[in-house]
């Protein structure tokens, strides 16, 4: 039976691979029939914006991935509306479809998950 599982990043874009870490692993999730939810909080959304370039520090560029979640059957994206606040941005800004989220609705959100991970 299938589990809904949300990934949780705040983690800067290259904070120790920690997006890459959560990234591969909503993709093992999702491979195995899961309902995979993510949410990006904190710095993370930077992530989401078409400012990173990974090769500027000698990092393979795994942010492109994030433009092809949907093919992974990973649907549901979402941000933190604060986070987009502290970081000026808009959906105009964004590389994908993703749902912002106030604190209280993150809360329901996670409420409603049989596993919330965070790296």
């Amino acid at each position: 039976m299938s589990k809904k599982i949300l990934v949780i990043s705040d983690a800067a874009p290259f904070d120790g691979q920690r997006i890459r870490e959560c990234l591969d692993m909503a993709l093992i999730f999702a491979a195995i029939d899961q309902e995979v939810s993510w949410l990006f909080t904190g710095a993370s959304v930077l992530a989401l914006t078409g400012q990173n370039n990974p090769g500027a520090i000698d990092i393979k560029d795994f942010i492109k991935q994030l433009k092809t979640l949907e093919i992974y059957d990973i649907d549901s994206v979402f941000i933190c509306k604060d986070a987009m606040q502290n970081y000026r941005l808009s959906a105009e800004h964004l590389n994908v479809d993703a749902t912002a989220l106030s604190y209280s609705a993150q809360q329901a959100l996670i409420g409603k998950q049989d596993y919330v991970v965070k790296l």
